[in-house]
């Protein structure tokens, strides 16, 4: 049985973690599905938004424990390795070309709250937990803590990443963690309306430049990020999109994105 699943209905990618008898844990092979998955909705030209959602009541408790248990075994290098995998599969979700919306049921713990986080949205239904638990095995939430930093912003990221409590949907909206918080038999839809919105009335060039932008500015000093800016606003006027958007817009007459 496939790991991952990759669907396709119009023009959104749903990539599905298929493991919920393991309430959808990650793995080697997981993350490794995950990363391909991604990558080929990538190159999908069919493909403007992508749903990542999961089979079962639980989006993702977080890594596998048998996986974790192999891990005590490896070699420093080895364990390197396997870390690097997780970095570059979160990294490319957060660097991805394309919309990606977190369609959260259940529990999204530790690494699976890291994919959420990693997401440019986040829609949860009213029941989810949402935590980073790795202290409470001893272990440590590094990677996803770079990512959750960046989202919350220090006094929320130090109470999930030191406490390991976990919080409730309204909570994690609160905090943004969480974009909207539905009922259960409302998520699917709820998700939907949000992609098609995303598909009709925004430019896939403008996202993809805005997210490119957001990912960027944050590494840089004030200045350096003004200059970047402005560069980047002029290089957007004379893009096709801009020059369709602005002409549409003082036609008063509607576009097809």
């Amino acid at each position: 049985m496939a790991l991952v699943l990759y669907q396709t209905a119009d023009r959104i990618a749903y990539i599905t973690l298929n493991r919920p008898q393991k309430r959808n844990a990650l793995n080697d092979e997981m993350v490794q599905q995950l990363t391909e998955a991604f990558e080929r909705a990538s190159v999908d030209a069919e493909v403007k938004v992508i749903v990542l959602r999961a089979s079962g009541k639980v989006f993702s408790a977080g890594a596998d424990l048998d996986y974790l248990q192999g891990l005590q075994k490896n070699t420093f290098e080895e364990n390197l390795a396997d870390s690097i995998k997780l970095k570059q599969l979160l990294q490319a979700i957060y660097t991805h070309d394309k919309v990606i919306i977190a369609q959260v049921q259940g529990h999204a713990i530790a690494g699976g709250c890291g994919l959420a986080t990693v997401c440019d949205f986040v829609i949860a239904d009213v029941d989810a937990k949402f935590g980073y638990t790795e202290v409470h095995i001893g272990f440590i939430p590094a990677i996803v803590m770079v990512y959750l930093l960046r989202r919350l912003g220090e006094g929320a990221a130090r109470d999930l990443l030191i406490s390991g409590r976990l919080i409730d949907a309204n909570q994690a909206q609160k905090w943004g963690l969480a974009n909207q918080t539905v009922s259960s038999d409302e998520l699917e839809s709820a998700v939907a309306t949000l992609a098609h919105k995303l598909i009709d009335e925004n430019s896939a060039q403008s996202m993809q430049r805005t997210k490119a932008m957001i990912a960027r500015i944050q590494e840089m000093d004030l200045t350096e990020a003004l200059d970047f800016a402005t560069d980047q606003n002029a290089r957007a006027r004379s893009t096709e999109d801009c020059r369709a958007g602005i002409k549409a817009f003082l036609d008063k007459t509607p576009i097809k994105w």
